[in-house]
């Protein structure tokens, strides 16, 4: 009896033995291994959101007048007209940077159109940013005295139509000119037929 009773204890000890080996060389790797895994599994999804980012297109235009390079610049969505004046080599020291919006965003297939001191420069500036074949005034574009030769428009009105674009963009309609304040449908309906974006 006793020597079974010691041939039984140690095969509970060996079973034990055995049984913490297999957790050590077994079990344990394998949860070991899992983070390693993971790690690699996300690693890529990390990655993914940097590697294609949602990136606005540039924006081209063209600057002349009084600037030292004039010509045709590209620059990212968002930018403004001095941004544009800078990459046309700056301003001149001819030019009357009174008479342009610095603050303006651009758009697309803009003319930006920098003049020199003096009124007959500023005139010419409307016919630029103006299309010349129907004489339409460019809400986007135009200067507060342009804005002024519309119909219904005085002082007033006019820079609150230049105040709005410089804070909310450019106008994708005319008929957005009608969330500007003091243009009701009164004074749209006077100026629709003489304005263009």
């Amino acid at each position: 009896m006793d020597l079974t009773r010691r041939q039984l204890y140690a095969y509970v000890a060996l079973g034990v033995v055995v049984l913490a080996l297999g957790v050590r060389y077994i079990v344990l790797p394998r949860a070991g291994a899992e983070p390693d895994g993971s790690r690699l599994a996300l690693a890529p999804l990390a990655a993914s959101p940097s590697a294609a980012p949602s990136v606005a297109p540039d924006v081209t235009v063209y600057v002349c007048g009084a600037v030292r390079s004039p010509g045709v610049v590209r620059l990212p969505a968002g930018a403004r007209v001095c941004d544009a004046i800078e990459l046309a080599g700056g301003a001149t020291s001819a030019a009357e940077l009174a008479a342009v919006n610095l603050a303006a965003k651009v758009i697309d297939g803009q003319q930006i159109v920098v003049p020199e001191r003096g009124a007959a420069p500023a005139a010419a500036v409307g016919d630029t940013s103006s299309p010349a074949a129907g004489g339409l005034v460019n809400i986007n574009t135009a200067s507060v005295a342009e804005l002024e030769e519309l119909d219904g428009v005085g002082p007033a009105t006019a820079q609150a139509i230049v105040d709005y674009r410089t804070e909310q963009g450019p106008f994708g309609a005319i008929e957005d000119i009608m969330n500007v304040p003091g243009i009701g449908d009164a004074k749209f309906a006077a100026m629709k037929d003489s304005i263009t974006v």
